[in-house]
């Protein structure tokens, strides 16, 4: 059984009947992370919506209280050949990095480890790619593996001010007082 089933509660009959995310072209399983984020976000008590289309720099928009937030799944399917870390390639498909302009958090979804990272924008802004080598000591992106706080309301302006993610127009519409 791959471990993505524990994630979305499918049953092994149907895994075993079912391709492997191995077997998925880059459109499909993209779409089958972008699945399986909705089911954690909203797990996790978050309300998540999907702009129609595809034209927006971001695929969810997910509410936490009243923060909106601009979010951006990606996920990897291998590590690279003959390196010891994964390799998320951060970049919309015109290869142009993702900016604190376009996004407010990258989430990532790596399917071998079924493990999610969850990144502010600032994490990976100008950047083409980000090494992932989960449960290492030595890398300093660990520490945004299941990061889910960062997003939740409680901590919100904390997280912000500490993660360095800019309040977005919505954001700061939404925490005005009326």
């Amino acid at each position: 059984m791959f471990s993505l089933g524990a994630t979305l509660s499918i049953s092994e009959e149907t895994l075993e009947s079912e391709p492997s995310y191995k077997n998925l072209h880059n459109k499909h399983r993209g779409e089958l992370a972008e699945l399986a984020f909705m089911r954690k976000a909203a797990s996790r008590g978050f309300a998540v919506s999907k702009p129609w289309g595809d034209c927006e720099r971001y695929d969810f928009v997910v509410r936490v209280g009243k923060l909106f937030w601009r979010v951006q799944v990606k996920s990897v399917r291998a590590k690279a050949p003959q390196r010891p870390h994964y390799c998320l390639v951060t970049t919309n498909s015109h290869k142009i990095p993702y900016s604190s302009e376009d996004i407010d958090f990258l989430v990532a979804y790596v399917f071998p480890e079924d493990a999610w990272y969850v990144f502010p924008a600032t994490v990976v802004e100008n950047r083409k790619t980000l090494c992932i080598n989960p449960n290492s000591k030595r890398t300093r992106l660990e520490k945004f593996r299941e990061a889910w706080k960062l997003m939740e309301q409680t901590d919100a302006a904390q997280n912000t001010e500490q993660s360095g993610v800019k309040q977005t127009a919505i954001e700061q519409a939404c925490t005005e007082p009326k």
